[in-house]
Order: C-alpha cells, then structure tokens, then sequence
C-alpha cells in the first residue's frame, strides 16, 4: 500500500481518535467553563453582558435575527449553546455519533466568525472597546478547528469509540486529500500568527513570529520527513504555549479555558508527526507538476 496516497486501517483508527479527542476536549471544557459562569447567580449577569457586548462575540445583526422577537434571550441561548457544546463534546470524546457532529461543528464554527463585532474603517473610530482586527484573523483558530472537523467526518470515528462497536468501518482513506486539509488548516493559523500576531487580539503562541511563520510555510509545502520534524516543532511551540499560560491564581477549568483550542491544534500537530500529510501539492510536487505543464506546452 502506498502509504503517500492512503492510510491503512490502524493509521486511519489512531487518526480519527486523536482528532476526536482534540476536538472534543475544546467543547468540553468550554462547556463547562460557560455553564459554571451561566448558572451561578452571582457570575450569570456578567457572562451574559460579556458576550452580548462590544467585545464579545456576538455581532448586532445576529443579536437582532435571536432575539428581536422576544421568543429567545440571551441568557437561554447561551445556556443551551454551551450545554450542547458540552455534551457534544463528550460524545465526540466517547465516539458517538462522530460523524453527524463533525459535519454540524465543520460549518457552526464559521458562525463565530461573522458573528464577531468587529471595526476596521480605517481613521473611524466607534468609541467603545470591540475587535480591531478582521474577524477571519481573530478567529483563525476556529477556521482550523472546521478543517479538522472535515477530515474527521471522512475518517469516521476510530478506535475506542461507540460508533465503531455498533458498526464495524473498514475505510480506505486518500490521505493525499485528507492531509492536504489537515496541512493548510493547521498550517493558516501559523501564518496568520507569523504575519498578524502583533494586532489585537490576533494568537501569536508566545513564540517568535518569524519561526510561526516559516512553520505555517512548512507545514502547507513540506512532506515526508521534514513535514514530520516541522510537526514536532510545532507540538513543542503549542506545549510551550500551555504551559507558560498556566497561572497558579486562577482555577483548573480557567486555565484550561485560556488553552480549549490549543488541545486541538495539538491532535492536528501530532498527527503530522505520526503520518505526515499526503503529497498533494506540497512544493516538491508543485515543481514537478510546474515542468510537465511547460514541457508539455513548450513541445507543442
């Protein structure tokens, strides 16, 4: 088997369970940290007004489409967003039902970024504190999460997993299309952190922009063993990051909620460095393709 063009069963299995997992531990531990916030007295107002405001998260327009009708509030629709996040979450952690979740997750995750508020005229100033920088770079992260629910949909749902005890999958996988995902949507995050992680509100890890930025490179163009050692690089720039943003006066679930996303990349990381990411237009094949398209036209 051409390991290049496919996975075989157990290359396939471990994949998906490590993206479940990843994916999973974000929705749980947002879940709970949102849920914590929303049903105790004393915190719910101000998570509420935290979301709801000009910084939060979510824009006029669709707070105009949710609740101008008075059927739904606030406060109810975040609470049933984040239960749902939560128990979602544990479902793709546990393998149930993978598949329906990663397809709603891959196209729900592109509703955070045309809901973020969001001011980039330039010379205007609106006179409150909101997102300064454009949405998609904001949220770029998120953008990687949908990429990897995508892959996850056309892996199934792995090893140790429910859907796999109820029915048995047996998949050939073309990972020259599937790592080619995995690759760009991991690899735009280090780029837009390499290039933007000066501006507001914009993940730059920690880490020295310049080395985000040739990872994110090497990461969409590289293959085989360099793609390998740049996604070990890139493990050990996402461990660095949650550690060194552990803090000691804030609980478990908020600093595990400073870092959901980060969890994710980390699955996204790993897998690279376990079966690289296919050989679909990766640089050495883009070059290759680049002189039979002019032998073959310059011999016309």
């Amino acid at each position: 088997m051409n390991q290049l063009n496919q996975l075989n069963q157990h290359s396939v299995n471990m994949t998906a369970l490590l993206l479940r997992v990843g994916l999973g531990l974000v929705f749980v531990i947002g879940g709970i940290s949102k849920l914590n916030l929303l049903l105790d007295a004393s915190t719910q107002t101000a998570m509420v007004a935290n979301y709801m405001g000009t910084s939060g998260y979510i824009n006029e327009l669709f707070q105009d489409f949710l609740f101008s009708a008075g059927l739904l509030s606030p406060w109810t629709f975040l609470t049933a967003l984040s239960s749902f996040e939560l128990l979602s979450g544990i479902a793709l952690i546990s393998g149930f039902l993978v598949r329906p979740l990663a397809l709603l997750y891959a196209f729900l995750l592109w509703s955070f970024v045309v809901s973020l508020p969001v001011d980039t005229v330039p010379g205007a100033s609106v006179g409150v504190d909101t997102y300064t920088s454009p949405a998609i770079f904001v949220q770029i992260r998120d953008i990687t999460l949908s990429g990897m629910m995508f892959v996850l949909f056309n892996l199934g749902s792995g090893y140790k997993s429910i859907d796999q005890r109820l029915r048995t999958e047996n998949l050939i996988v073309n990972w020259d299309a599937l790592g080619l995902l995995l690759r760009l949507s991991l690899g735009i995050t280090f780029i837009i952190a390499g290039l933007f992680g000066d501006y507001a509100k914009i993940q730059s890890f920690a880490t020295y922009q310049p080395l985000l930025l040739a990872l994110g490179g090497l990461l969409i163009f590289a293959e085989n063993q360099l793609l390998k050692a740049t996604a070990v690089v890139c493990t050990g720039v996402l461990v660095w990051y949650i550690l060194q943003k552990i803090s000691f006066d804030k609980s478990l679930i908020a600093n595990l909620n400073g870092v959901k996303r980060e969890f994710a990349l980390l699955a996204a990381s790993m897998v690279l460095a376990l079966f690289s990411g296919g050989a679909r237009f990766t640089f050495k094949q883009i070059v290759k393709r680049s002189r039979l398209y002019l032998s073959l036209n310059l011999n016309q």
